[in-house]
C-alpha cells in the first residue's frame, strides 16, 4: 500500500501500520485465515481479547464435550488432525490440535487486545481498528492503540457473547443460576434438582451429563426440535448426509433422513419431542437451527431419566411455573439458550453484515464485503465453512498483495515520501 504525502500526520504516536490485515478473533476461523495468509507471505496481526486462543473452547465449554461431527470435517486448512486421534475428538484434543496448528503456522496474535470498534475512512481507503489492552483497563491506564490497514477480517464467530433471556422472575429465584458457558460438569449438581432451559446440543447435552452425575435434570422444550441419532448404522450421519446432497435435492435428502432416523430412533413425539414441518437441512438452512445429534440424552429421557418439560411463565423463590399450570421446585438453573455474535457493537458498517451481527448474504456469499472487509467464520455451517471462508479470503488479499508488492518494487522511498522510479 502506497500512501500520499498529504496523509502523513494520519498517523499519531499510538497508531499502528498494519502491512496486511488486520485479524478480529483467535478462534478456529481466526486461526484458519492466519495460516493460509502464511501460506501465501502476506503479514498480518491477529488481535485477541482473551488471555489464549480458541478462548470459547478453553474457557466456556464443559468438561465432556467432544466434536459432533467426524474429524475430517472438522480440521482446518492445510493441517490435518493426528492419525491417532479418535472420530470424534474431545475438547482437550481440539485444543491440543489449535495449539498445534498455531505453533505449525507461527501465528502469535495479541493477546488480551478488546477492539473497541472499526471504522472504514473514506479519505484514506484504510481500515482503523480501536484496540484497547485488557491490562491496561485494569489498572485505569490509558492502554488504546489505533491499528491502521487496507484490509479487515472479522474472525469473532457466531458465538461470541451468550444469550441470557428475560424471564419473569429470575432474579427472585435465589439458588443457583448459570449459562451453559459457565457449566463444567454435573458432579457439581449431585443430588439437586435442575432445570436446563434449552433443548439444543448443549441443552441435550448437559442434561445428560447430569443426569450421568446423579442430578435430577428437567429440560424445557419449547418448540419443535429435529433430533437426530449421531450415527446410522455405524457412519456418520452428517457424512451421509453430505454424501446424498452431491447427488440428491434438498427436500429429498431431507425425507431420507427422517426415515433413517425413524429406524434408528423410533417415534421421539411420543416422548414429548416434536419435529418441525420442515425437514432437518431446510430448518438449518431457514432458520438457522442445528439439528441436535443425539449420543445418549434420548435413552435418558424415553427411561425417565431426563424429564421435560413445557415452556416457562415465571420463577418465584426456588419455583418455576409452567405455561401448563403447574409448577415444579428446582435448586439450580442452567441456561442453555445459546450464543450471538458480537460484531454490531465494535463494527461500524452496514453492508456485510445485518443487525443480528451475521453476513446478510447467505452462504457461501457472505465471507467478502466491500473495501477490504471480509467475513470468517459466519457460515453456520461449523468448522467446514470456517475452513473454506478462510481459504478464500486469503486467495483474495493474496492476489492484490502480490500485485501491490511487484508496484511496490518500482518506488523509492525519499525524504518521507514515495517517488516513482521508472
Amino acid at each position: 500500500m502506497v500512501l500520499p504525502s498529504d496523509h502523513d500526520d494520519f498517523f499519531t504516536p499510538r497508531c499502528i501500520w498494519v502491512n496486511g490485515p488486520v485479524i478480529v478473533g483467535a478462534g478456529p476461523s481466526g486461526l484458519a485465515v492466519a495460516a493460509c495468509l502464511k501460506e501465501q507471505s502476506v503479514p498480518f496481526v491477529i488481535l485477541e481479547k482473551a488471555d489464549c486462543i480458541a478462548s470459547l473452547w478453553q474457557r466456556r465449554t464443559y468438561d465432556r464435550l467432544k466434536l459432533h461431527l467426524p474429524k475430517q470435517f472438522c480440521q482446518l486448512p492445510k493441517f490435518p488432525f493426528p492419525e491417532d486421534y479418535p472420530e470424534y475428538p474431545s475438547k482437550k484434543q481440539f485444543i491440543d490440535y489449535l495449539e498445534s496448528y498455531a505453533q505449525h503456522f507461527d501465528i502469535k496474535p495479541r493477546f488480551n487486545e478488546c477492539v473497541q470498534s472499526a471504522k472504514y475512512d473514506e479519505t484514506c481507503g484504510l481500515w482503523c481498528v480501536k484496540s484497547c489492552s485488557i491490562k491496561g483497563i485494569d489498572k485505569g491506564v490509558n492502554s488504546e492503540v489505533e491499528y491502521i490497514s487496507q484490509w479487515l477480517v472479522v474472525a469473532t464467530g457466531e458465538n461470541a457473547e451468550s444469550v441470557v433471556p428475560e424471564i419473569e422472575g429470575l432474579n427472585e429465584f435465589g439458588g443457583r443460576v448459570i449459562h451453559a458457558c459457565d457449566y463444567k460438569s454435573g458432579k457439581d449438581f449431585k443430588g439437586k434438582r435442575v432445570l436446563v432451559v434449552g433443548c439444543g446440543n448443549s441443552g441435550m447435552e448437559v442434561s445428560l451429563d447430569l443426569c450421568n452425575h446423579n442430578a435430577f435434570p428437567s429440560m424445557v422444550v419449547r418448540s419443535s426440535v429435529h433430533v437426530l441419532p449421531r450415527e446410522v448404522f455405524g457412519k456418520s450421519t452428517f457424512r451421509i448426509a453430505t454424501f446424498l446432497m452431491k447427488w440428491l435435492p434438498l427436500w429429498l435428502v431431507d425425507k431420507l433422513l427422517l426415515i433413517l432416523t425413524w429406524l434408528v430412533l423410533g417415534n421421539i413425539e411420543r416422548f414429548g419431542l416434536r419435529r418441525p414441518s420442515m425437514g432437518p437441512l431446510h430448518f438449518k438452512n431457514t432458520n438457522g437451527k442445528t439439528p441436535v445429534l443425539d449420543i445418549g440424552a434420548l435413552h435418558k429421557i424415553k427411561t425417565g431419566g431426563i424429564k421435560l418439560v413445557p415452556g416457562i411463565k415465571r420463577f418465584s423463590r426456588g419455583r418455576v411455573d409452567l405455561v401448563d399450570g403447574n409448577h415444579l421446585y428446582f435448586d439450580s438453573v442452567v441456561l442453555a439458550t445459546g450464543y450471538r455474535s458480537n460484531v454490531p457493537s465494535w463494527l461500524q458498517e452496514s453492508d456485510l453484515f445485518s443487525q443480528n451481527g451475521l453476513p446478510k448474504q447467505p452462504f457461501p456469499n457472505g465471507w467478502k464485503g466491500k473495501s477490504g472487509l471480509y467475513a470468517a467464520g459466519f457460515t453456520r455451517k461449523g468448522l467446514s465453512g470456517a475452513s473454506l471462508d478462510a481459504t478464500r479470503i486469503a486467495d483474495d488479499i493474496g492476489q492484490v498483495w502480490k500485485e501491490e508488492t511487484r508496484l511496490k518494487k518500482r518506488f523509492i522511498a525519499c525524504n518521507g515520501r514515495f517517488i516513482s522510479q521508472f
